[in-house]
């Protein structure tokens, strides 16, 4: 098979499995078991899975006060931290909204690589921020009516994740560039792991496993090895030969993934308002991925 065809079928299927795990995820939250709970059987047992693989394939370490500091930060804001917004936040809101949301996680790379890098920001860029974070705000506040209520602070946690992962972003670029990348998610998985399980350690005993019905135990074995695994790992791998606008392309799919997997499964309702506010994200992110970008960017749920 061309390379290029692979490269194309692992970023869709990347993206189709990102977009999938909004509706997925709420079948099983919060009536099966709590978001964080739930985020603590998907941290944990993907950091047993790397560390295996790292320690059986790769057999590298990060070296050097810097680079550890570097890592437990990444571990901070690339896990635990995005994790915990972003699925108590998806426990809240309606798919829809968290996946066109989530859009804007290039925009927030924008800003902190301008912040920490020292990254220079043209017109464009400013104008797409400007332009993405009115559509977010504007998306967020349909979701203070009567009849979806706590969908607001739902929004609020995925802009919070998207930051978060943002910043993830911008502080792993250095690793990136001297360590192998099953080296880093492995180490960071952990970082993630250790702060995620207190968070999630009583949510984890409540429920009576016993009685889940198979289709939720499928969902949660989903979220394991797709979501987590497999999806990373064929990133990681498209990422040897895609260019970072193809990247980009497929990450902004996953979001009208998620809206027609919502939809189709009677999950969310997409209205006019939204596909407007939802508009006006995509343009700001456009402005701001025209000019040539330095960070390659990627979508972990």
């Amino acid at each position: 098979m061309n390379r290029q065809v692979q490269v194309h079928g692992a970023l869709f299927l990347v993206a189709l499995i990102y977009g999938s795990n909004y509706s997925i995820a709420k079948e099983v939250m919060p009536a099966y078991v709590g978001p964080f709970g739930l985020i603590v059987i998907r941290v944990v047992s993907a950091a047993i899975f790397f560390e295996i693989f790292a320690r059986m394939v790769v057999k590298e370490k990060i070296v050097g006060w810097a680079d550890n500091v570097r890592a437990i930060l990444c571990g901070i804001t690339g896990i635990a931290v995005n994790q915990l917004c972003f699925f108590a936040g998806l426990n809240l809101t309606v798919p829809i909204n968290a996946a066109l949301l989530m859009v804007i996680v290039p925009v927030i790379v924008l800003i902190f690589s301008a912040i920490l890098l020292k990254e220079r920001v043209g017109w464009r860029k400013v104008s797409g921020i400007i332009v993405s974070c009115v559509g977010a705000l504007l998306l967020i506040s349909t979701s203070s009516s009567a009849s979806t209520p706590g969908n607001i602070w739902g929004d609020i946690l995925i802009i919070v994740n998207a930051m978060s992962f943002g910043m993830y972003l911008v502080l792993v670029k250095p690793l990136m560039q001297k360590y192998k990348a099953i080296t880093i998610v492995s180490r960071i998985f952990t970082v993630g792991a250790i702060i995620v399980i207190p968070f999630g350690w009583q949510q984890l005993q409540e429920p009576d496993y016993s009685a889940f019905p198979y289709s939720i135990w499928l969902a949660i074995l989903f979220m394991v090895v797709a979501v987590t695994i497999i999806a990373y790992l064929f990133n990681t791998w498209a990422l040897r030969y895609a260019n970072p606008s193809l990247v980009g392309a497929y990450i902004y799919l996953q979001p009208v993934l998620a809206i027609l997997i919502a939809v189709g499964f009677g999950k969310d309702v997409f209205t006019l308002q939204k596909a407007f506010y939802a508009l006006m994200i995509f343009v700001g992110v456009y402005l701001v991925s025209r000019t040539k970008q330095k960070l390659l960017t990627e979508q972990e749920s």
